[in-house]
């Protein structure tokens, strides 16, 4: 007789027996296919028809884009199913429901029923796989309106490529994971595109002109109901620093909102909000009230995304993890954070990352001293390539045992007036946010 897991931490070790492509990667995509999802989603009698979808992709601000479109959504009093990765702290953050996480006992019985599925199937499927039908199931299971769906990589190949999404969301293209999605720009771009299907709305973000070519060839290509381009059907205008975030007036067929505030930081994060406004106006096919609009963002909250943790000093955690998205900090640090002491920087990366790409904009906002740290997984770089690139731009650096020492390193060596910042990675931003956390809970 089978009997369901005892507990969340027995069920999370069946998890983690599966093979784990986010911590131990494969370096080219052999034999690609959704026949594994495709077969597990049909035995469970495709819970993923049972909601409407938008899918989100992009190389850099699908998290946020994801955060802002749920929340719109959930201010209009829809249910809504999101899936996010990967997680900062515990894995029940992928998978929420009116944008609170699954709790223990759901997400055990769901690994459960998936462990008995398993046995049905011609292959195991992957830790991510598991997750993923986890995640469209309990969408299914809590009679959720919409799912709002974030790829974990690329697009053609993902997991989440399964589902129908009325619409398709690509917030940029820029190099990224090569190793697996392609080397240059166009095959990422193409790969990314792969998630339009016919009869979906394709809203995409501030991308060069070839990019947009490729999109709308795939558009052509599916039969696509139509293209949403940034700069043409919608757009950020008036983009400014404001208190907590920034202020922007949004454009989008049919509306204008003026002086909207978007509470995140780094000018990106108004980029972000319109793609997102753009995307939910399409899904329902009119624009949202103002009342709505400002509302919804208003609310908008995304841990380890540029988010500020303390003041005195400035303590702050973002999982930039490729050159654009280091580009990205170095631009919100530079405007809109004055910091008159010493800036530190608790930085750890994954392997293929190039250490000086995530450095340069770091050390250009004012960043003079690098704590070095591996992430825990196979992937990591060695933070000693870490320590001798940032020597090599200038910048002081060390080496640290492990991400909370790191931390605690970090955090002696500045003063009221300083800057901690921990980044190169979510799987830095995770355990630093943790241990940040736990610093200044013991300190009241």
């Amino acid at each position: 007789m089978v009997t369901p897991f005892a507990s969340l931490d027995e069920a999370l070790g069946w998890l983690d027996d599966h093979i784990d492509y986010e911590r131990v990667a494969p370096t080219r995509r052999l034999l690609p296919s959704l026949e594994g999802m495709n077969q597990a989603l049909e035995l469970l009698g495709h819970p993923e028809s049972a909601y409407r979808v938008i899918h989100v992709t992009g190389t850099n601000g699908k998290g946020s884009t994801t955060a802002m479109i749920t929340s719109l959504i959930a201010e209009l009093g829809l249910r809504v199913g999101t899936y996010t990765s990967p997680n900062l702290h515990r894995v029940n953050e992928r998978i929420a429901c009116d944008e609170t996480p699954i709790d223990d006992e759901a997400l055990t019985d769901l690994l459960f029923r998936l462990s008995l599925l398993e046995q049905q199937l011609d292959e195991p499927l992957t830790r991510f796989e598991l997750l993923t039908v986890a995640a469209l199931t309990y969408f299914a299971d809590e009679a959720v309106d919409v799912a709002v769906v974030e790829v974990g990589l690329g697009g053609t190949w993902d997991s989440t490529n399964v589902v129908e999404a009325e619409v398709c969301v690509l917030t940029n293209v820029s190099l990224d994971h090569t190793q697996v999605l392609g080397e240059t720009v166009e095959e990422i771009a193409t790969d990314k595109a792969g998630i339009i299907k016919p009869g979906s709305t394709v809203v995409l973000g501030e991308v060069s002109d070839a990019i947009a070519e490729i999109v709308l060839r795939r558009c052509d290509e599916v039969g696509a109901a139509g293209l949403w381009r940034s700069g043409v059907e919608f757009e950020s205008v008036n983009n400014r620093l404001a208190f907590g975030g920034r202020v922007c007036d949004l454009i989008v067929p049919g509306a204008t909102y003026r002086d909207v505030l978007v509470p995140l930081h780094g000018p990106h994060q108004a980029m972000n909000a319109s793609v997102a406004l753009a995307a939910v106006t399409a899904f329902l096919g009119w624009p949202l009230t103002s009342e709505v609009v400002e509302s919804g963002l208003a609310r908008v909250r995304v841990p380890g995304r540029l988010e500020v943790l303390g003041h005195r000093p400035l303590v702050m955690v973002d999982g930039a993890h490729n050159g654009s998205g280091a580009e990205a900090l170095g631009r919100a640090l530079g405007e809109g954070f004055d910091v008159e002491g010493t800036m530190v920087a608790v930085i750890g990366m994954l392997s293929g990352r190039d250490p000086r790409e995530l450095l340069a904009p770091l050390r250009d906002a004012g960043v003079t001293r690098v704590i070095c740290v591996e992430p825990e997984t196979p992937r990591a770089l060695e933070a000693s390539h870490i320590a001798k690139a940032a020597l090599e731009l200038g910048m002081q650096a060390e080496v640290a045992a492990t991400i909370p020492a790191g931390v605690d390193v970090a955090c002696a060596e500045v003063g009221d007036d300083g800057m901690v910042l921990a980044t190169g990675s979510l799987y830095v931003a995770g355990p630093a946010r943790q241990r940040l956390l736990e610093r200044m809970a013991a300190q009241g």
